[in-house]
């Protein structure tokens, strides 16, 4: 991508999203194109058409979505079904009309059916049942990876499909209903400590296993596939046989029990963590097999960094509350 070409990151104000923007930024582009829900409703088809027409882009990041934890899916299923099939099809749509280069559509792990063997390769997507707690996530992103796919192979578009694994960091979303496990964790543990609370409650029995990876890296892996070579991403979005689709990942995953511990110990939270084995646990496993972003030359941070990673999100957090009881003094 040229410094100076024009660039659209749809979702720019989440976790991605907002990671993208930092990255982009700090690499010297500065022809970016941001918009908040409030300027333009990604959902609304007219809206993106009049948009897409009007501002041109040559690039699109859609990091946009409806997105949120196991109790966040099982609470909202038909909001998040429904949002994000809106929000990919006319993003990607539009993207065609107006003759976009290149676009990059954020999915996520779980479109990899529940039982997939371990590490999940691109090739297991639609080879088994999905977990349930997710399934209409998951459907509708699966739906956005067949639209890239179709769209090259109907109309010669470039559109690959990024699948990273669990992220946190930055501009994470810590309300208790709609928080993924890190973030949801990071407030249960602070909040536990000011209280004095003897033990915090964690969901499931801590044996599921998972990997984490900082939005921060996974925007750096991402805008390291949308600047691959020609030949190289033609091959990628040009193969009739095989979905347009590369893993992101760090290689490397831990139990939710030793995530806590970890979680607890970059908090200062002293307590009993307690694991309520009535709640759903998820999938068992989910861990990304990255040879292939690897092999295109892109390599995750070292496994170790995980508890930087968590001190610099819990940092976030912290200044979060600052910005909340600033708005409540106003």
């Amino acid at each position: 991508m040229d410094l100076r070409a024009k660039i659209f990151v749809a979702g720019h104000r989440g976790l991605v999203g907002s990671a993208l923007v930092r990255q982009l930024q700090a690499g010297g582009y500065g022809n970016l194109i941001l918009r908040g829900r409030d300027e333009l409703d990604l959902t609304d088809q007219q809206a993106v058409a009049r948009f897409f027409a009007k501002e041109c882009p040559e690039y699109v990041f859609l990091a946009a979505a409806k997105v949120g934890g196991i109790l966040a899916n099982s609470t909202y299923p038909a909001d998040f079904v429904a949002q994000n099939l809106m929000i990919q099809t006319n993003v990607t749509h539009e993207s065609y009309r107006s003759g976009v280069r290149r676009l990059l559509f954020l999915g996520s792990s779980c479109i990899y059916p529940k039982m997939a063997p371990q590490p999940l390769k691109e090739e297991y997507l639609l080879t088994g049942p999905l977990e349930p707690t997710n399934r209409p996530y998951a459907l509708a992103k699966i739906a956005g990876i067949e639209m890239c796919w179709s769209y090259n192979r109907q109309y010669g578009t470039a559109f690959l499909a990024a699948m990273p694994t669990n992220l946190y960091g930055t501009g994470d979303n810590y309300d208790l209903i709609q928080a993924h496990v890190i973030p949801g964790l990071i407030r249960k543990m602070h909040e536990a400590k000011v209280a004095g609370a003897a033990e915090v409650v964690i969901w499931g029995t801590g044996h599921p296993r998972r990997e984490f990876l900082y939005s921060d890296s996974a925007a750096d892996a991402c805008i390291f596939l949308l600047n691959l070579p020609e030949e190289t991403f033609k091959e990628l979005t040009q193969d009739e046989e095989a979905a347009p689709i590369v893993n992101i990942g760090c290689g490397d995953d831990i139990t939710i029990a030793e995530l806590a511990k970890l979680v607890a110990g970059v908090v200062g939270f002293q307590g009993r963590l307690a694991f309520d084995t009535s709640k759903p646990d998820g999938t068992p496993r989910k861990l990304m097999d990255i040879d292939r972003l690897r092999k295109l030359g892109w390599n995750p941070p070292p496994a170790e960094s995980l508890r930087e990673g968590l001190q610099f999100a819990y940092r976030n957090y912290l200044e979060t509350l600052g910005e909340a009881n600033t708005s409540r003094s106003k």
